[in-house]
């Protein structure tokens, strides 16, 4: 790759690090903070609510910085997917695709964005370069797909219990 490409993948592992960081912060920190967030949950049908809202945040937190350190890339944008594919699943498909109707135009751009860096790798500037250990190409997009999918299965098998509200 290129100067120009590492740069790009830089820029896109620091926004989509940085959207994932705010995000989680806003459920932790955020008007309702954990308790909103808990309850939030609890009516999309999952289980557990408190338990979602923390492991959500940890989850948001945790995969934000890692992309931004460009460390263990792949697993943090398996995370970012399934974070985005409960979300999409749960929280916006039944309102359309439109972002501006509460629809999944949103987190479907964020997940495909983690796919595909998982496909494109982190760049140059990143800690799994500096360590020798990046996957990219189909092998890094599919474990994205494998990890972020089974990781999205398990938790609604788990917890997610439709048409009940917690």
């Amino acid at each position: 790759m290129g100067e120009a490409s590492d740069t790009a993948l830089l820029a896109v592992r620091l926004v989509l690090g940085a959207v994932m960081v705010a995000h989680g912060w806003n459920h932790w920190r955020g008007p309702g903070g954990i308790d909103g967030t808990a309850g939030w949950f609890g009516g999309l049908g999952l289980t557990r609510p408190r338990l979602q809202a923390w492991l959500s945040v940890l989850t948001e937190l945790g995969a934000g910085g890692l992309l931004a350190l460009g460390l263990l890339t792949p697993l943090a944008c398996a995370a970012v997917l399934s974070v985005t594919l409960v979300a999409g699943l749960l929280a916006h498909r039944p309102h359309g695709f439109f972002v501006f109707k509460e629809g999944y135009e949103y987190v479907l751009v964020l997940g495909v964005l983690a796919v595909a860096l998982g496909a494109w790798g982190p760049g140059r500037y990143a800690l799994d370069t500096a360590a020798d250990i990046t996957v990219t190409g189909w092998t890094g997009a599919g474990a994205v797909l494998v990890v972020g999918m089974v990781s999205t299965a398990g938790l609604l098998a788990l917890f997610w219990r439709p048409g009940r509200t917690t």
